[in-house]
């Protein structure tokens, strides 16, 4: 594959952009707390969607998704690494389009 070959995702397929400082936290006292550190329950990430295949219906391109990694399929391209995954295994959407006209009417949470 060359460098300039165009990628086009297919069927209900997400393509996400890992976050350089995804694994590591801070504590609300400060302390980082970094990606190797041992955890008792699964944590969810949140990352940026670069391109969605034709059949993805809630997630568009520049949503910011909430996933499991641990269910993840890394790939690289150009250099990056990026995660690909099908919308079923994306847990939530933050975008400002799921805003209601006028800002009435929500039940959802704003993160």
């Amino acid at each position: 594959m060359s460098e300039k070959t165009p990628i086009k995702m297919l069927h209900d397929r997400v393509l996400v952009e890992l976050d350089a400082d995804a694994g590591e936290r801070r504590s609300s006292g400060g302390i980082v707390i970094p990606a190797t550190a041992a955890m008792g329950a699964r944590r969810l990430s949140w990352s940026r969607v670069v391109a969605v295949g034709p059949q993805a219906r809630a997630v568009e391109a520049g949503d910011r998704v909430l996933f499991d990694p641990e269910d993840k399929a890394e790939v690289e391209v150009h250099g990056e690494t990026y995660v690909v995954m099908r919308e079923r295994d994306v847990h939530a959407v933050a975008a400002d389009r799921l805003e209601p006209p006028g800002g009435t009417g929500s039940t959802g949470l704003y993160l």
